[in-house]
């Protein structure tokens, strides 16, 4: 018999990649950087992975321009589903040394967006978050 897509290991999204810890939460919001592209912010605290090499992640969504809870629900998984789906091109690649501990995307935009323009950005900021990591090259003469 075979296993179901979502069987898959690498197209799991389980418990302990979830940012869930209110200490981290706070600590990521006060001593992380972050990367802006519309329609995201991406906070994320420098540092290699805690146990299994891949960043602990958070999703936001605002109150203030999705009143309702059905909407910034909608995007949530949206933004979950884009981030499961494509982890193995923003994982893949990259020495655990160079990944953040945690991140947390916040969603920036006042309407909800198509779900693959969703998955484009959600890319294109995390590439730029490793691009901003890189350590400046000193130019010597």
């Amino acid at each position: 018999m075979e296993r179901p897509l979502s069987a898959v290991p690498d197209q799991q999204f389980p418990k302990r990649e979830r940012l869930t810890s209110k200490k981290k939460i706070e600590e990521l919001f006060k001593k992380g950087s972050s990367v802006y592209l519309y329609p995201f912010r991406l906070q994320y605290l420098p540092g290699p992975p805690a146990d299994d090499a891949r960043p602990e992640v958070l999703f936001s969504v605002s109150k203030r321009y999705f009143k309702r809870a059905v909407d910034r629900n909608l995007i949530r998984r949206r933004l979950r589903e884009a981030y499961r789906t494509s982890r193995a091109e923003l994982l893949g690649g990259v020495p655990p040394a160079k990944l953040p501990a945690c991140v947390a995307f916040v969603y920036t935009a006042k309407e909800p967006l198509a779900f693959d323009l969703l998955k484009k950005k959600l890319i294109l900021v995390w590439q730029r978050m490793l691009l901003q990591e890189e350590p400046p090259k000193s130019s010597s003469k």
